[in-house]
């Protein structure tokens, strides 16, 4: 949630128990520090956002609000989240969460076709997903359907050997070391084919 009281210059809502010296945050400048990290010119970053050249300048210089729209294209071309165009930088401050999931430990989840081991289950409010699948499904008849969820997915396979399918690709068969990216709300299923259940790693990012 914020306040704009000026082009560029916004201020973040505070609470009753928020520090009531906080510094409005400087959209424009927020945007070049995010664009030089990339060492982008102007005019590259433009390319990447899909904008005008003149059109981010006045961003970054405070001369405009942008649309919602803009900042969409901002965020993207940026390669981060809309809200993390709002969210300064946190100087000085280390996150220090770990979880350690030994060797025969996770939390199990079985399912016809799969038999999940949650990894990092201690660990509460994750951005991602690590899972340990053993592949149990050896037939595409075995699935009710297509597996479907939010968010992006990563596959890396450990032991034997399997088939991904996705709705919108052909069937790829992968062995030990073969890893795969996709978007988790395309439909895909994993069979494996080798004579033992092959094992993958599988990690989803959470949305």
């Amino acid at each position: 949630m914020t306040q704009k009281d000026e082009p560029g210059v916004l201020k973040l809502a505070r609470g009753p128990n928020d520090d009531e010296t906080a510094v409005p945050l400087n959209l424009g400048q927020r945007v070049r520090d995010l664009r030089k990290s990339h060492n982008w010119t102007l005019e590259q970053a433009a390319q990447q956002a899909g904008l005008a050249r003149s059109t981010l300048s006045k961003i970054e210089n405070g001369q405009m609000s942008p649309t919602y729209e803009a900042l969409k294209k901002l965020a993207e071309g940026l390669q981060i989240s809309v809200p993390q165009l709002f969210t300064p930088p946190i100087k000085g401050q280390v996150n220090g969460r770990m979880a350690v999931t030994k060797r025969g430990e996770g939390a199990e989840y079985a399912t016809a076709t799969y038999e999940h081991k949650l990894l990092a289950a201690s660990m509460t409010k994750k951005q991602m997903l690590p899972y340990r699948a053993q592949i149990r499904a050896r037939s595409m008849d075995e699935f009710d359907g297509w597996v479907r969820h939010d968010g992006e997915e990563f596959m890396y396979v450990l032991t034997g050997t399997v088939i991904l399918y996705t709705e919108f690709y052909e069937p790829v068969e992968m062995s030990r070391g073969d890893s795969a990216y996709y978007d988790g709300s395309m439909g895909h299923n994993v069979i494996s084919t080798s004579p033992e259940d092959a094992l993958i790693l599988w990690v989803t990012t959470q949305i």
